[in-house]
Formats: C-alpha cells, sequence, structure tokens
C-alpha cells in the first residue's frame, strides 16, 4: 500500500512539472481594483479557468487604485502580497514577477506581445513577464452638449493646450460650469502634456530630468487652478502622491474638458448614458508636439517561495494571454489590444455592446499612440523605466504643494529634481 501511494504521489508531481498545473488544490489570492469595473469580467475567466484546472481556486480580493500604487510594493517586498494582480507599475514591480516562459510558447508571445514586454523587463534581458490586458493612451474627452449650450466652437486637430483652455473657459462663462477643464491626479497624465512643451524626460544619457519643457508646463497647470479654470477638488485636494480622477465631475457636467485616457471609454458610456453627447477628441499640442503617454495594465504572476503556487499563478496569467481569452478579454471590457494580430485584425466593440461613440473614441485613441510613436518616443522610454513612478509620484506630491501655497512652484521644481535624482 505504501508503494502504491508513493508510486501515485510521484505520478502526480510528474503530471504536475509537465503541465505547470498543480498536483494539489492551490489557492490563489488575487488583488484587482475595479476603478473601472473589470472585476465581474476577470471573475468569469477565473470561473472557466477552474472548470479546466479544478485544483485551482482563484479568489479576487477587490482593492482601491492606491493600494496596488502604494501598498503593494510594500506587502511583496515583506512576503505577503497577493498571487496574481494587475499592475500599471509595470518596470518598478519587475523583481517581484513570475517568469512565464516555462509556460507559454516564447516565440509566439514574443510576435504578439513583443512592443510591450520590455516594459516588464525593467532593463533587463530577456524572459515574459507578464499578459498586458489593456494597451492605453491617454488623451481627452469632451462634453459636446455643453459646447453647443455655451455656443462655443469645439476646437480642431492641432489645437493648443491655450486653445482648449480659451475655450473651455469660454463655455465655463457661457454655462456658469464649475471648472473648465479637469485632469486626473497622475504624473502620467501630466507627462503627456508636458511633453507638447518639449519635456525630454531623459538626457543623453538616460538619466531622468526635469527640464525647462515641464517646467513650463507645469507653471500652466498652476496657473490654471489658480484662475479656477481647473477645480481645487482633485489636484490640490488630496494629500501626497495618492491618485484621483475627475470621472464625477465630468458626469456630472461640472466641466466640458476631462483629461483621462482609453481605459476609460466604458465607464464614461455607462455612467453617461443619454444624459449629455460626448466624444474623444485629439489630444491639446504644444510647440513640440502632441504628447500622448502610453501605459496600460498588466496581469502578473508573484514569487511567493512555493513553487505550486507561482506555477499555478503563471499558469492562469499565460492562459489569459493567448489568442481566443485576449481577443475576448480585450473586446468585452474595450481596450485596445496590446497583441500584434488583434490590433491589426481590428476587435467588434459595438458586437459586444459598446456603442458607436466607444468605438470611435477606442479608434480615436489608437491613431494618438501612433502620434505618441511619432513625434514624443520619450514616452515609451518614460513607461518602461523602473523608476517612472517616481517622477510620477513627486510630481503630484510637489505640484500639488505648490497649489496649496506649501510651496513655491520655483520650491516644488526643486523638490522634483531632488526625487528623480
Amino acid at each position: 500500500m505504501k508503494l502504491t501511494r508513493d508510486l501515485r504521489l510521484a505520478t502526480a508531481v510528474s503530471v504536475a512539472a509537465l503541465t505547470g498545473v498543480p498536483a494539489f488544490a492551490v489557492d490563489l489570492d488575487f488583488m484587482i481594483s475595479d476603478v473601472d469595473g473589470k472585476a465581474n469580467i476577470i471573475a468569469e475567466f477565473a470561473e472557466r479557468y477552474k472548470e479546466i484546472n479544478p485544483d485551482v481556486n482563484i479568489t479576487l480580493n477587490t482593492v482601491g487604485y492606491n493600494v496596488i500604487r502604494e501598498q503593494l510594493p510594500v506587502q511583496l517586498e515583506a512576503g505577503t502580497g497577493p498571487d496574481i494582480a494587475f499592475v500599471t507599475d509595470l518596470g518598478g514591480m519587475h523583481p517581484y514577477y513570475v517568469d512565464l516562459t516555462p509556460h507559454v510558447d516564447a516565440a509566439a508571445w514574443e510576435a504578439a506581445y513583443g512592443a510591450v514586454l520590455p516594459w516588464y523587463r525593467a532593463g533587463n534581458e530577456g524572459g515574459i513577464y507578464g499578459f498586458h490586458t489593456e494597451m492605453t493612451v491617454t488623451g481627452p474627452y469632451v462634453n459636446l452638449t455643453m459646447f453647443e449650450e455655451a455656443g462655443v466652437e469645439v476646437p480642431g486637430p492641432g489645437a493648443t493646450w491655450e486653445d482648449w483652455a480659451d475655450a473651455t473657459r469660454q463655455v465655463m462663462e457661457e454655462t456658469g460650469s464649475y471648472a473648465g477643464m479637469v485632469m486626473d491626479r497622475s504624473g502620467h497624465r501630466f507627462a503627456g502634456p508636458a511633453m507638447s512643451y518639449g519635456a525630454k524626460y531623459f538626457d543623453d544619457e538616460g538619466n531622468l530630468v526635469i527640464d525647462e519643457g515641464y517646467e513650463q508646463f507645469a507653471r500652466m497647470l498652476v496657473d490654471w487652478h489658480k484662475e479656477g479654470l481647473m477645480p481645487p477638488d482633485v489636484w490640490p485636494a488630496v494629500s501626497g502622491s495618492k491618485y484621483a480622477n475627475g470621472n464625477e465631475m465630468f458626469f456630472g457636467q461640472d466641466v466640458p474638458f476631462y483629461m483621462s485616457g482609453s481605459w476609460n471609454t466604458g465607464n464614461v458610456q455607462s455612467n453617461v448614458g443619454d444624459n449629455f453627447d460626448w466624444t474623444v477628441v485629439p489630444v491639446p499640442c504644444g510647440p513640440a508636439g502632441c504628447g500622448v503617454m502610453p501605459g496600460g495594465a498588466g496581469l502578473v504572476a508573484f514569487k511567493s517561495g512555493d513553487a505550486e503556487k507561482e506555477a499555478a499563478a503563471a499558469g492562469f496569467v499565460a492562459w489569459m494571454g493567448e489568442l481566443e481569452q485576449a481577443r475576448e478579454w480585450y473586446t468585452r471590457t474595450y481596450a485596445i489590444p496590446a497583441h500584434a494580430t488583434l490590433q491589426e485584425e481590428g476587435l467588434d466593440y459595438t458586437g459586444a455592446g459598446a456603442s458607436q461613440n466607444v468605438a470611435d473614441g477606442l479608434d480615436a485613441f489608437t491613431k494618438m499612440a501612433a502620434v505618441a510613436a511619432e513625434q514624443t518616443p520619450q514616452a515609451y522610454q518614460l513607461q518602461g523605466s523602473p523608476i517612472g513612478f517616481k517622477v510620477y509620484n513627486s510630481t503630484v506630491e510637489y505640484l500639488s504643494a505648490a497649489l496649496n501655497g506649501d510651496l513655491t512652484v520655483d520650491e516644488a521644481l526643486d523638490k522634483i529634481r531632488e526625487a528623480v535624482k
């Protein structure tokens, strides 16, 4: 009996080694922020995966986005983090990722996701560390109804940030709206406009720098807040480097212009409904071009020291990145695909329930991504930098301090330079 039991155990271990599936039941903790309403969709995929791999139990732990930005790295360092998560600090968390290479066709993944895989490697050579669940670009949403009521013409492609400031200022005056423009409290959202004014973010040696272009847009942002064109409820109202968005202000028609990004299209559709007409417009420009920041979220598996857990977590991530699951995921979540084949084929968003407005918006964002690659290539370099979030966070923290009068703009810029060094 002992020999039979030992043989059965050895066989199970061998099967696990060959398939990457655990031999015994494994419980995985999956951390997710549901800021964009995708938890229910990933829960369906997790259930479907369990049908294929009944010994893998995946439990979703829904948290605020700031938990992922600020607390998740601390948890991982302490060895108390989850097994799987959606992350946006793609390069910064590289040391904690499980390499998916044993679980995927590496050549196929390089062909499909080669443009974004370096973001996860943080400057290291080789390895496959995540499924890029959403290729995003930053850009603005505009309330067309408010412009129409104000009798103000919507600026066209190529319009500058100053043009949009003038136009939204007029809408604000004519409609009595609370503010004219709102931008997410995010250094990532700030970066594209700053690049429009010449922010390079990197010197010739590849060191991060805060230059004149960055400084120019920083002063513009501060001036717009002081004027009241931008509201005090987002950037000045939150402490430290915490993220805050302008969703509710846009949904409630408090502002006609909202600088957000492609990930928000489905959310805008769900919350605005028929309340007003809206559209996605080309990102405003500056003397150095029309700055757009690429990015997105990635599904990753984390090291835990438990080989079976790591294998099970990596197996789920690898399965999600396969063509059919990826196609369904991108379509249902209204995401720009990072998969090269799906980018070429295109996706039927309207067939998945998206309005034509959302489909048109995603098309507009996709075109903006091409602009970014051509006009501001430093955007892709910044997104892949392992200390990119250091720049983003210090931008928010110290410019907000200037907005609140705790620092002068010059002092804030010095603080940011110090943090970047």
